[in-house]
């Protein structure tokens, strides 16, 4: 009996951590309470395979104890056994996989008016940029790196002069607007995570890769990344501040452009 014992405290404590423990998400503070419901769903179905499993061995190791006088009985297949597991097991797949699914369809559906901001990230820091009044960010390409244009944008394309560069780790958005971020990474693999927003994603070297979301209450929550990138991995750190629509404008308007770099090296 003391493997009943031992089965019965592991499942039962195992229950219980979940439902006591202290730690738990943080506060969501964007748009993507799906993510969280999704994760949720998981739980509760592994949750309840987990309780019916250990349930079943403890039953069985109770009822089908050593007895000298008992012989086993075997039986090579049971098709009705067989149909139900296979049904009961697609239904439980099905349920758990159905709002992840849902859940990516909308993680990759960008609105159409969502706000466009580079992301960059290089060992070990981030930094930031905005389109200007035009609205488009400008050509970026490796050649053009270097202490004073850090950005690598292209000094001959005009889409690029009125860019809004952010040479520090603090990013503000505004409170209540979809923005779509796009991920660029500068040296090796790094990854982009708030966990108040949920949205997470990789920067791959070579690519642009993308998230979105809206941020729904103001205040300062830490970027992390994600993704072991180095040495200085831990201190590759920053914050998004989200503003009041008017804050975020007076912030923005501060902030310089690529004009006065672009002008002197085109010249």
């Amino acid at each position: 009996m003391t493997l009943v014992i031992v089965l019965i405290l592991l499942t039962f404590g195992s229950i219980l951590f979940h439902f006591l423990s202290p730690w738990w998400f943080t506060p969501l503070a964007s748009n993507w309470g799906m993510i969280d419901d999704a994760l949720i769903i998981t739980f509760w179905i592994c949750g309840i395979v987990f309780l019916a499993i250990n349930l079943f061995m403890i039953y069985a190791v109770i009822r089908f104890r050593y007895k000298k006088e008992r012989r086993a009985h075997y039986e090579p297949e049971n098709a009705k056994l067989e149909r139900n597991l296979t049904l009961v097991t697609t239904v439980g797949i099905v349920i758990m996989l159905a709002p992840g699914l849902y859940a990516w369809h909308e993680y990759i559906t960008v609105p159409e008016d969502a706000a466009i901001v580079e992301a960059v990230g290089q060992q070990w820091q981030w930094t930031f940029r905005f389109p200007g009044e035009d609205g488009v960010l400008g050509i970026v390409e490796t050649a053009y790196i270097s202490l004073d244009n850090p950005f690598g944008l292209n000094p001959n394309d005009p889409a690029g002069r009125d860019d809004i560069l952010i040479e520090s780790s603090e990013l503000h958005l505004p409170v209540d607007q979809p923005v779509k971020l796009l991920l660029r990474a500068k040296d090796v693999l790094h990854n982009f995570y708030v966990p108040q927003f949920r949205a997470k994603m990789d920067l791959v070297p070579g690519l642009v890769t993308y998230i979105w979301f809206i941020p729904t209450k103001t205040g300062t929550y830490e970027i992390v990344c994600a993704e072991l990138c180095g040495v200085g991995h831990y201190t590759m750190r920053g914050t998004v501040v989200v503003d009041e629509q008017a804050d975020f404008e007076a912030w923005l308007s501060e902030r310089p452009t690529f004009a006065p770099a672009a002008v002197a090296d085109a010249g």
